[in-house]
């Protein structure tokens, strides 16, 4: 995790606050995420994994920068692999989205050749 110092000046003096401080007032990323995706950047495959206790009515859904869809994955299982060998060199962008259509988390990978 990453850890973040913070200086705050205040009128009147300087004040520090601590790591300890810093860190019992965000969440982790890691308690948050319900998928992570490696390697970053890919050049032939990449995995997106799910937690254990994800929802299976779940989209996965892959864009290219410019907006057109890639791939529309439903995950059955705990951990998905797309081959990129119809994507070009670029930045694709991620969505998981709910029945409803609601975006429960995105991101962004990118694809070397």
């Amino acid at each position: 995790m990453k850890k973040f110092f913070y200086i705050f000046f205040l009128i009147g003096g300087l004040h520090f606050t601590s790591a300890a401080q810093v860190k019992s007032s965000f969440i982790s990323d890691e308690a948050v995420k319900t998928i992570k995706f490696y390697p970053n950047p890919a050049s032939s495959f990449i995995n997106f994994e799910f937690k254990k206790d994800y929802d299976k009515s779940y989209t996965l859904f892959i864009y290219n920068f410019i907006g057109k869809k890639m791939a529309e994955l439903k995950p059955t299982e705990q951990k998905i692999t797309v081959a990129l060998t119809d994507y070009y060199r670029g930045v694709y962008i991620f969505q998981l989205r709910d029945v409803q259509g609601n975006i429960v988390e995105s991101g962004k990978f990118q694809v070397v050749k």
